[in-house]
């Protein structure tokens, strides 16, 4: 057997301990059939480092290791930049929202926003936004798992990938629909502990290759790079367009305030029991997602350093195998046996990345359907066991829709889609945020301008920005649909959120303005004082 079908056997045996382990998991730590609370927050249960683990496996997701990870390898200072935004964007949630988010929310993002205004239209809006905002990228996680296989395991066929997707589409729909969040939670934490350890391991190999000198790896990195000159320097990734600058401050400002607003994320914020208890979460969060993204930058500009822009692109154009080659260059000098085995755990930690990351947001859209779609109907709850039917069944048809559409896109770019959902995480659901927990005129009005007017102005742009088309690394390489001349909609859609929710608020109208949020925001404060 030669080092190339072994280290496949290695990874065949790691797929399947990862599958076994974590149907276990979810099976194990399922929650009960009548409970809701348990289903969908796990009772609280969770010890601050539990919890924070768990969050930072929602959030370090494969637009993270894989995405910003090929930005860094193939654009040098720009995808740098993106990391620190990726890191700054959940330190922003702890500091500002982390709080009056455990004290407003109860299940779903709905919750928070209609605890003022008990209308159905706001819990119909909140549901559409979470699934514009998550099915993007979810296709994204999908499409990279089938990628991820197929090139561990040595498939070159589009059969072979397709079937991967579904299989492992199929897996994620099981863990959201029988684990809850208890279950997805365990996933999770597993997840870090693979992946900050073997991430671990491999910078330390990249490193001392460069007798741990990051002036040597930059350099190394720079000069075998495909524009040695512009690699250390902005403008590579983001100074194609006719605005680079506006192009670099409007992604960062998404990624900063989109980033962690995501429903998938703040859903793990309701079950802390106590303020102090999201607090210190929340620490542990941002601790280890920036110990994530450090390991991701090193590992990224150790691929560029040792394989070089060319070698990277010949093996995917967009360079989201960076992290996986750059451990592969890693070990090569050393002995085959430790070397496959290292191999096998980054993959194993880069499969679990892309299994964990889907079923959370299958969960959060099913959540949404269940709870603040179908539970909203009537004036009366319906019974938890038949809610609870309901979630698993949302979360086979969410993840049935996801598969279907990641099929067709899983051989363009996917930078794309990764953004789409910031632009609305960022445009809609963090002023919405914002203004509901924060701003006591915030009234039913501005959050339905918000929301829709928003999530309007998104999907209008972005499909003429120059990821979508009009270049060749665009989505549609071949349409050229590209009047708005920015890379993504931020510097234009971000503002527009903010002044809809503003507006909305603030001019008179006939009827009175509805005062709960004023109530709302004392009541979120009075429990988390308690």
């Amino acid at each position: 057997m030669n080092a190339g079908d072994s280290a496949q056997g290695f990874a065949l045996v790691a797929f399947t301990a990862i599958v076994t382990v974590t149907l276990m998991l979810c099976v194990v730590s399922g929650p009960d059939s009548e409970n809701l609370e348990e289903f969908y927050t796990g009772y609280g249960r969770f010890s601050p480092l539990r919890n924070g683990l768990a969050i930072a496996g929602d959030y370090i997701s494969a637009a993270t290791v894989l995405g910003t990870g090929g930005v860094i390898a193939m654009a040098g200072y720009d995808g740098i930049v993106l990391a620190v935004a990726t890191s700054l964007s959940l330190a922003l949630l702890m500091a500002v929202l982390a709080e009056p988010l455990r004290g407003s929310g109860r299940f779903t993002l709905g919750d928070v926003l209609a605890r003022g205004t008990p209308e159905r239209s706001v819990r119909l809006a909140t549901a559409a936004v979470t699934l514009v905002a998550l099915l993007p990228l979810m296709l994204v996680q999908l499409a990279a798992c089938g990628d991820l296989v197929a090139f561990v395991l040595g498939f070159d066929d589009s059969v072979a990938r397709t079937v991967c997707i579904v299989a492992l589409g199929l897996l994620m729909m099981g863990y959201a629909a029988m684990g809850g969040m208890q279950g997805t939670a365990s996933v999770q934490i597993l997840k870090m502990i693979v992946l900050i350890a073997s991430g671990l391991a491999v910078s330390a190999l990249v490193l001392r290759r460069f007798d741990y000198d990051a002036g040597t790896l930059l350099r190394a990195a720079a000069d075998r790079s495909l524009a040695p000159d512009r690699y250390l320097r902005p403008g590579l990734q983001f100074g194609t367009g006719s605005h680079p600058r506006l192009d670099m401050i409007g992604t960062t400002v998404t990624l900063v305030l989109g980033a962690a607003c995501l429903p998938h994320i703040t859903m793990r914020l309701y079950g802390a029991r106590s303020a102090p208890q999201v607090r210190r979460a929340m620490a542990w969060a941002v601790s280890l997602v920036a110990m994530s993204v450090l390991i991701v930058v090193v590992c990224a500009v150790g691929a560029a350093a040792l394989l070089g822009g060319r070698a990277i692109r010949a093996v995917d154009p967009q360079g989201d195998s960076a992290f996986l080659l750059a451990a592969r260059a890693a070990v090569e000098p050393g002995p085959a046996l430790a070397g496959n085995l290292l191999l096998t755990g980054v993959t194993a930690a880069l499969f679990l990345t892309l299994l964990a990351s889907v079923a959370g947001m299958i969960l959060a859209c099913a959540g949404t359907l269940a709870h603040d779609v179908f539970a909203s109907r009537t004036s009366a709850a319906p019974p938890p066991r038949r809610e609870i039917r309901i979630a698993r069944a949302a979360a086979l048809g969410v993840g049935c829709a996801a598969v279907a559409l990641a099929v067709p896109v899983q051989h363009r770019s996917l930078h794309a889609l990764s953004m789409l959902s910031m632009s609305v995480g960022a445009s809609v659901i963090a002023p919405a945020l914002l203004y509901s927990l924060l701003w006591r005129r915030f009234d039913r009005t501005g959050l339905l301008w918000t929301l829709v007017g928003g999530t309007a102005s998104v999907l209008v742009c972005f499909p003429a920005t120059s990821l979508v088309s009009g270049t060749p690394q665009a989505a549609l390489p071949g349409v050229d649909v590209n009047w708005l001349p920015l890379a993504t909609t931020g510097a234009i859609t971000v503002p527009l959120g903010f002044a809809l929710g503003w507006l909305g608020s603030v001019v008179p109208r006939r009827h009175d303005r509805v005062p709960e949020p004023a109530g709302r925001a004392a009541a979120a404060r009075a429990r988390i004082e308690s």
